[in-house]
């Protein structure tokens, strides 16, 4: 009948030994060192068998506390510095609240009125660029570069007319909502594929685009 673990504990003198049956050998681990006791009938074999697993469990712990002995501790430095530090990556790190639309969440960095100029400046021209996309009509390109460059168009404007005085903002905001409509009509034209809607559109985006940049000095 197989024999259940269990454990029978000795006092003997100071020593505390604790007795687990292992096949027809009983194991046992006091305060002194190791106890192997055969029980009768035992076999040489199976002796040596316990003795073999025995020796090969404490060489593996003592392996083990060598190696932990020896392992230098690893040193915690400092949290890594922000990404941010090239221009117009400043706010890099920041969460974006994703559930917005694209156009209200803030992932450019702010600039003064004068860089935002200039940074209005090189929009436009990359927005007047998509010509060359049109006429190879690669529709899903137009709509991705103009959807782009038009947010960065649309951001440094709003810094912009934000500067002026009350009757500079007003003829801006004429300007700038004439030109995002006309961008919005190229738009729809790459989206049904129009090459007669997007030459018409992009004509009228490029003369509303010189119009806003002629204010912007």
């Amino acid at each position: 009948m197989a024999q259940g673990v269990a454990s029978m504990t000795g006092l003997r003198g100071s020593s505390l030994a604790v007795f687990t049956p292992v096949g027809n050998t009983r194991v046992g681990v006091t305060r002194t060192g190791l106890v192997v006791r055969a029980q009768q009938g035992e076999s040489e074999t199976s002796r040596r068998a316990v003795l073999g697993l025995i020796a090969t469990g404490l060489a593996s712990v003592s392996f083990v506390q060598a190696v932990l002995a020896d392992a230098k501790p690893i040193k915690l430095g400092p949290p890594p510095p922000p990404s941010g530090g090239l221009p117009g990556t400043e706010n890099s790190d920041e969460a974006r609240d994703l559930d917005l639309p694209l156009k209200n969440r803030f992932f450019l960095q702010p600039l003064s009125p004068t860089e935002a100029a200039a940074r209005a400046k090189e929009s436009a021209q990359e927005i007047l660029n998509v010509k060359g996309l049109i006429d190879k009509k690669a529709w899903p390109y137009v709509q991705n570069d103009l959807r782009l460059k038009s947010e960065y168009l649309r951001f440094d404007l709003n810094t912009i007319i934000a500067s002026k005085s009350k009757d500079e903002k007003k003829q801006l905001k004429d300007l700038t909502g004439k030109l995002f409509q006309d961008m919005a009509d190229l738009d729809h034209a790459a989206k049904i594929k129009s090459s007669a809607d997007a030459e018409k559109s992009y004509a009228a985006a490029a003369s509303s685009l010189n119009d806003v940049l002629s204010k912007l000095g």
